[in-house]
């Protein structure tokens, strides 16, 4: 016959029980515990954005590389019976390559973020970014940086293919170089990631590309001298921030400059600092992104 349990063994089963249902009742979401930053979340996101334009790198990063150097070989062939081949020839090679080179930091850096917001809009897999514990913060330095590092790593394989088939690219004021490089980079990233958040449909992105961060490119200075120019459209173009990118960074490899290399500075701190502010209160509220 078998035994009946004591008391005390029946008082400790009733609270075993009562411990195992108060551990399976619903509890509302925990607050973030990661510190004030949320390294590992900012990490992932950088790493989604890199590997998302490395998976398909002969588009993104070699494409850019090769329109570059059909830039280069169309001005030296068509400059070179008119400057004979000369000095002349020469100094117009080493004025072009900057200019090019940043060219591929301005197009590609914008294009980076603007696309992985867009197709993330468009295919509702945003969802998969805003809802993880990250902050509006780090969603800004994560689509930033990584547009960025697609600027950057064009720009360095440019200006390798550049020195090795045209003309070397050696730093004169290596400071000058960096700074306008990275500004350039991350400048344009912002201005990607206002764009990409702002469009609802392709063809927005298309025109914003097209009609505004093209042009404003390829008329600040890439192929030629300000100075040319009429007075009026001198005074257009040092209105143009892109001519400070271009005209700083081919102060760092030349030594010379159109235009005041110090405002340029000054100018572009400014910028990245208002489009900083910005691309924050737009993550920040949500949107064209919660909707």
């Amino acid at each position: 016959m078998s035994k009946s349990p004591s008391l005390a063994q029946a008082d400790e089963i009733a609270r075993s029980v009562n411990t195992a249902m108060a551990d399976e009742t619903p509890r509302g979401p925990n607050a973030r515990n990661f510190g004030r930053v949320n390294w590992l979340g900012l990490k992932t996101l950088y790493l989604k954005e890199v590997r998302r334009f490395m998976k398909v790198a002969p588009q993104t990063v070699l494409a850019p590389i090769i329109s570059n150097l059909l830039f280069m070989t169309v001005f030296t062939l068509a400059f070179l019976e008119v400057r004979a081949g000369g000095d002349g020839h020469d100094a117009f090679i080493k004025f072009l390559a900057p200019g090019l080179v940043m060219l591929g930091i301005l197009t590609n850096a914008s294009a980076n973020s603007s696309s992985s917001l867009m197709t993330g809009k468009m295919m509702g897999s945003i969802i998969d970014v805003l809802m993880p514990p990250l902050s509006h913060v780090e969603l800004a330095l994560g689509y930033t940086a990584g547009a960025a590092t697609r600027g950057i790593l064009v720009a360095i394989c440019t200006a390798i293919a550049i020195s090795i088939f045209f003309v070397p690219l050696i730093p004169i004021h290596l400071w000058a170089v960096i700074y306008f490089s990275v500004s350039a980079a991350i400048a344009m990233a912002m201005v990607g990631v206002l764009s990409g958040i702002w469009a609802e449909k392709f063809d927005q992105l298309a025109v914003v590309n097209q009609f505004v961060i093209l042009p404003m490119s390829y008329l600040s200075g890439t192929f030629y001298h300000i100075d040319i120019l009429p007075p009026l459209f001198q005074k257009i173009s040092l209105m143009n921030p892109l001519f400070y990118l271009i005209d700083g960074f081919r102060y760092g490899f030349l030594g010379e400059s159109d235009g005041n290399v110090m405002v340029g500075v000054i100018l572009i701190a400014v910028i990245n600092l208002v489009l900083f502010i910005s691309v924050l209160k737009v993550f920040k509220s949500g949107w064209r992104l919660k909707a």
